[in-house]
């Protein structure tokens, strides 16, 4: 993996804090920047990921950076899950969670609750299934917290994992990277009033080892039967794997 990128650049604060510090910043407007500036694609991207967890219909699932909790919506609205449990280091995107799921009625279904991917506060073999969707690249160590992931799915569980990817082909290349790094910055800072938050998202993306890299390291961990399935052109990815 290259460099570590942080979102702050801060000597004396580590990237999760940084991580922590940045989604409180933008926890408000995070949603509708979300929807802005993908034009509204991540939302069929959240639903073409959710399909891969069908055919297993998981009863208790965990989702990881699960930020405002849309993915883990979109599965319960899908999958009929008897539980799932959010886990995120912000708190402010938490709370706008928490809000969502009163205004669903969803309390007996879906509990979020403050947590770091790499020291998952649950018992081995727990989960039927395990989501995380645009998380797994702020992990201060993604191999320590795919592996904690691995630890707390039960055998033959799955993992389903939403991230950006690189487009390769011309010119999505070169219109990904044009909006990437000044469309979504100008309108990061005139909403969210943190310009450097959407500065460090194409950032992480280019840092992020994709592809037959990610897949390398989801074999390296334990998971087996794993695939990558490129969305819009190879601007993100759904990543798939068995315990």
């Amino acid at each position: 993996m290259k460099q570590q990128i942080t979102p702050y650049q801060l000597e004396n604060a580590t990237k999760k804090d940084q991580v922590a510090t940045m989604f409180n910043n933008i926890s408000g407007t995070y949603d509708f920047l979300n929807h802005f500036l993908s034009l509204g694609i991540d939302i069929l991207w959240r639903k073409k990921a959710i399909k891969e967890l069908v055919s297993i219909q998981p009863r208790v699932m965990l989702d990881v950076a699960t930020g405002t909790g849309d993915f883990a919506f979109e599965a319960i609205k899908k999958l009929k899950p008897e539980k799932v449990v959010g886990v995120d280091i912000s708190e402010g995107m938490l709370n706008v969670a928490r809000e969502k799921i009163i205004q669903r009625n969803l309390q007996t279904v879906f509990s979020v609750q403050l947590g770091d991917s790499e020291w998952l506060q649950f018992e081995d073999n727990t989960f039927d299934a395990i989501t995380v969707a645009f998380g797994v690249r702020n992990f201060e160590n993604l191999e320590k917290g795919l592996a904690d992931m691995y630890r707390v799915l039960k055998p033959d569980g799955k993992i389903v994992i939403l991230e950006f990817s690189k487009p390769k082909v011309f010119p999505v290349k070169q219109t990904y990277q044009f909006y990437f790094k000044q469309v979504t910055p100008f309108f990061g800072k005139v909403f969210s009033k943190d310009k450097r938050a959407y500065e460090y998202l194409p950032e992480s993306v280019a840092a992020f080892p994709d592809g037959e890299d990610f897949l390398s390291m989801l074999q390296k961990i334990g998971f087996k039967s794993t695939k990558q399935q490129e969305l819009t052109f190879g601007i993100s990815s759904i990543y798939v794997g068995i315990k």
